[in-house]
Order: structure tokens, then sequence, then C-alpha cells
């Protein structure tokens, strides 16, 4: 009986390492494609390039600190990538264990907006923004990447990036946006369809209470900053 539990097991590694290394493989190849066609410097210069494009300086430190707080609060310490969102993909893809996607990291965020990877939800995909994300975080630093992040997310509205955002839904530069405000902003990135503010108001006020119950956590503002906005004490 051990002795077949044994090779049981074996088989199972062997399944494991080699479906691993034929996807691990794809999404490679697939990243040499892309980033051969399209090098990630030439995506962000054009990005950078444009008129509506707002320096990490001019942006309010409030959405900066709530959108690391909600999205990625270990921001400035990972590598890039969420080996374990990876791990439970190839799980998934192979076996059926758990869910294949997972929370992607801010770094991950942005190179899936650079390149268009929305609609594909492979794990070849997964695997081929690991790589893409590898260099976006070996030529970058994070300052870049959240700067970057911020104007090219999706806030809902046909509103793309911080200042369209801003200007649309407030009426005012990215610097001048409150806490309230900025808070209510961060969550919609999620969900933009489900928590633009023109038709969701009060799906994203809910969201925005997660922010800022993360904010709290995160020690960016304190509880009763937190209460004043949501009228709790």
């Amino acid at each position: 009986m051990k002795r077949l539990l044994k090779t049981i097991l074996v088989l199972f590694l062997i399944i494991v390492l080699s479906g691993s290394a034929f996807l691990i493989f794809q999404g490679y190849r697939n990243y040499q494609t892309l980033s051969e066609a399209h090098p990630i410097s030439e995506l962000i210069r054009d990005e950078q390039g444009k008129q509506e494009y707002v320096k990490l300086e001019e942006i309010s430190p409030y959405l900066v600190d709530a959108t690391i707080s909600v999205e990625d609060k270990n921001f400035y310490e990972h590598g890039g990538v969420d080996l374990a969102g990876v791990a439970r993909a190839v799980l998934s893809n192979l076996f059926g264990i758990g869910e294949p996607s997972g929370g992607s990291t801010i770094s991950q965020q942005l190179c899936k907006n650079l390149y268009g990877l929305f609609y594909d939800t492979s794990l070849t995909r997964k695997i081929t923004e690991a790589f893409l994300t590898y260099d976006l975080e070996k030529n970058y630093e994070k300052d870049d990447i959240i700067e970057l992040y911020l104007n090219v997310i999706n806030y809902g509205d046909g509103y793309t990036g911080v200042y369209q955002a801003s200007m649309g839904y407030f009426g005012k530069e990215p610097s001048e946006l409150s806490l309230d405000e900025a808070s209510l902003l961060a969550g919609i990135p999620q969900s933009p369809g489900n928590l633009q503010l023109s038709n969701h108001y009060e799906d994203a006020k809910k969201k925005q209470k997660i922010v800022l119950e993360a904010m709290v956590r995160e020690q960016k503002i304190n509880q009763e900053q937190m209460d004043e906005i949501t009228g709790e004490s």
C-alpha cells in the first residue's frame, strides 16, 4: 500500500512539473513576442507623452495612499509579482483546485493595461504578465510604477487615468483631491462598470468605506478621519 501511495505521489509530481513547465514555456514565448513587437519602454514613453499625463508630485498623496492601501499594501516591498496568485492559477488550471484568478499587484495590473491583456483569462496570460512585470520592475522605480498606474487605470464613466477622473467627477486638478474624493476614486478600478459614480454611487460609497478601513490599517489616516467621512463614530 505504501509503495502504491509513493507511486501515485511521484506520478502526481511529474504531472505537476511537466504541466507547469509547458505552461511557463508558452507564457515565456508569448512574452517574447509581445516585448519584441512592443517594448515596454516604448509603451511607457507613449503614455508619459500624453497631454493628460500627470506626474506623481501633482497627484494628491491621499489618492496614492488610498490606492496602495486597498490594491497592494506591500507594493514598496515586493518584487512585482504575486507568486501565490500564479501558483493558485497553476493548480486551478491543471487540477481544478481553487479559483484561477487572484489579486494582482499594481505592477501586474499596469502591465495588463499597457499590453491590453484584459480579455485573456488563461493561465498562460498570467505567466506572460509575470514576465512582463519582471521587466517593468527591473527597469523602473516604484514611484514611476505607481505614477504610471494612476495614469492608465480605468475609473469608470469613460475616464482613463487620474486626470480625466479628477476633472470629470470633481472638476478639479488631481493635486487638489481631498481624502473623501481620493478614497472614493481609489475603489473604482477594482470594478469600474459596477462602481462608476454616474449610476453606482451608493455601491461606490460602500467600497469607499473598505478603502478607508484599509488606510486606517496601514496607518495612512486615523479612525477619526475615517469616521468624519463615513458619518460613523
